[in-house]
């Protein structure tokens, strides 16, 4: 770890600490190259806390529960936006369009909802795809990061973060905020009606979500997490999926060392392998 001169004394201990207790506490597996970005996030809750050292925070984390989703809110990175990889949306319309009709809605889990743009871009597509603002459609969306969460449910951004939208989209999805709040964009009240926000951490035992999914985005996940982490996580996944279900990966994540659990049928868009997924 090079010298510099920092605000807080900070060791190669205390980064190889931190990569721990994340680990434990996420499955996140922070690689060796992340000690600037730890120091400078977690200096900022040492400031917020009024500590003077990386150990007195670790010993504060140890007393003091509430502290834990600060210190993983911190470091989980939350890039993102409006239709990232926007063929995973052409891919999801289609099947939507083609999807057998059954009781009860159309099922989504998107995973990794971060600051929202990702659930909204699916709400969208389920909107044009049955030509409607009330699809028969469900979406669950969650994230390890409460901060992030929070946003989401807001659904007010930034008119920049629209800037790559069409014309159509922006007018038929977003509202323009007025007064204090020029400059700035909200979703549609219907976009947020068919979302249900709420913090999930991958790592915990129980997800409260029902089986039967008929889509996951998972997308950018599993590059944080370590081999037997990402194998374990994708089991448990697919056991939530309809047979015919999609799962969607991110560009740089690949399962080809899962192809008992699932078989690409896309550009990182999978489907359950044979036996796989429920009836």
């Amino acid at each position: 770890m090079a010298e510099e001169v920092r605000e807080f004394h900070y060791r190669a201990e205390d980064f190889q600490q931190v990569r721990r207790l994340l680990y434990q506490r996420s499955g996140i597996s922070l690689s060796e190259s992340k000690d600037q970005m730890v120091y400078s996030r977690l200096a900022r809750r040492l400031r917020v806390l009024g500590l003077d050292s990386f150990g007195a925070y670790f010993n504060h984390l140890q007393q003091h529960d509430e502290e834990w989703q600060e210190f993983v809110n911190a470091l989980t990175t939350n890039l993102t936006s409006f239709f990232r990889e926007s063929h995973h949306f052409a891919s999801l319309a289609e099947y939507l369009q083609k999807h057998p009709r059954r009781n009860g809605p159309i099922r989504i889990w998107c995973s990794a909802a971060s600051t929202g743009e990702e659930p909204y871009s699916l709400a969208i597509t389920a909107m044009e795809a049955f030509a409607s603002l009330r699809p028969p459609v469900q979406i669950i969306a969650s994230d390890i990061d409460t901060g992030v969460l929070q946003t989401a449910a807001q659904g007010i951004y930034p008119l920049n973060r629209i800037d790559q939208l069409s014309s159509a989209r922006k007018k038929r999805f977003f509202l323009r905020g007025k007064g204090r709040q020029e400059g700035m964009v909200r979703v549609r009240d219907e976009l947020r009606e068919l979302i249900e926000f709420q913090q999930i951490n991958l790592l915990d035992p129980r997800w409260p979500i029902e089986p039967g999914l008929d889509v996951i985005f998972c997308r950018n996940v599993m590059i944080y997490f370590d081999k037997p982490t990402q194998q374990h996580l994708l089991e448990r996944m697919v056991k939530l999926l309809r047979s015919d279900g999609l799962f969607f990966a991110g560009h740089s994540e690949s399962f080809v060392h899962a192809t008992h659990l699932v078989r690409l049928i896309g550009r990182t868009v999978y489907r359950p392998s044979q036996g796989g997924g429920r009836p």
